[in-house]
């Protein structure tokens, strides 16, 4: 968020503020299904403007294990007051995306309610896991760019539908790597984002995930979803690449993303999957390498290009 500008900062902000407290609504499973589901709606509503009475997550934030996402709740009902503080265009904004992310995590809920390590629940169908990936993540590529369009470049001759279409797979290309990467975390709550009807044809069944054993059985599966969020990212690369070059800093926002996303599927090529021991994940040292790279490559145009694996 640091490096974006000014003039977007403020808002894109607070909408990631705002979903990541509605996220922590949601994973908080020490509090009941129903509960949950009831606390996002009021916080929705909230969001929508269709209720004005303020919020109580004092019950929600003492459950929480991490302070921050325990301040999130708490110091909630000051974020609404700056969502409020945003022009008319602004709010609308802020809200459809929000309105977009809460209906993901609330069928989410609902999915997977009852689900647990002994009883593994599944999406059953593929158009299920890319609407989920759009509710929780390709939504937020169109908000990015309708944000950055009105306020960065709003004269620059751009392909209107292609850049939102490529921000859509930008972001469910994100989401598609979180799933693939915590997939043996996922599997031990219960959850599997990876539909049965593909799993049935690799003669699977999502509770037979659990056992890394199956691993080699699974490869072939995974390794077409790790290709499906490869094909996602470069779509985000071209997005990133549409963008006017003078936006540096929304540049380098887009391409860090992406590019940590490439290097996380690289490793998720190797190694066992369903080992729950098995930590896959980029680390920080890598990270800040790659953050180097990319601002020292910014002004040559083939380094830059180069950044990207598939680019040659």
């Amino acid at each position: 968020m640091r490096v974006l500008p000014s003039a977007v900062r403020s808002q894109i902000g607070l909408a990631y503020l705002l979903a990541r407290t509605t996220d922590t609504i949601a994973d908080t499973e020490i509090i009941p299904v129903e509960q949950r589901l009831k606390a996002l709606q009021c916080l929705r509503e909230r969001i929508l403007g269709e209720n004005r009475k303020s919020l109580d997550f004092g019950e929600l934030a003492r459950q929480q294990g991490l302070p921050a996402e325990r301040v999130l709740l708490e110091r909630c009902e000051e974020a609404l007051t700056i969502l409020n503080s945003f022009n008319e265009a602004d709010v609308a904004r802020i809200q459809e995306v929000l309105n977009t992310i809460t209906s993901g995590q609330e069928l989410d809920l609902r999915r997977f309610a009852g689900a647990s390590a002994t009883k593994v629940v599944g999406l059953q169908m593929e158009s299920e896991l890319d609407d989920y990936t759009y509710r929780v993540a390709g939504c937020v590529g169109e908000f990015w760019t309708r944000m950055c369009r009105a306020y960065l470049f709003p004269r620059a001759k751009l392909d209107e539908e292609l850049l939102l279409k490529n921000g859509v797979r930008f972001g469910k290309g994100l989401q598609l790597v979180n799933i693939l990467r915590d997939l043996p975390r996922d599997l031990r709550q219960g959850r599997c984002y990876l539909p049965a009807e593909e799993l049935a044809k690799a003669g699977l069944m999502p509770s037979d995930l659990l056992d890394p054993k199956m691993e080699p059985k699974f490869r072939s599966l995974y390794n077409r979803y790790l290709t499906l969020a490869e094909e996602h990212l470069t779509a985000g690369w071209a997005y990133t690449n549409a963008l006017p070059w003078r936006c540096v800093r929304v540049r380098l926002a887009c391409a860090w993303p992406i590019l940590i996303g490439m290097n996380t599927l690289a490793k998720l090529r190797t190694g066992n999957v369903l080992d729950p021991q098995q930590r896959i994940k980029v680390s920080r040292p890598e990270v800040k390498r790659l953050i180097l790279r990319s601002v020292l490559a910014y002004p040559w145009p083939g380094a830059w290009k180069r950044l990207f694996p598939s680019s040659g």
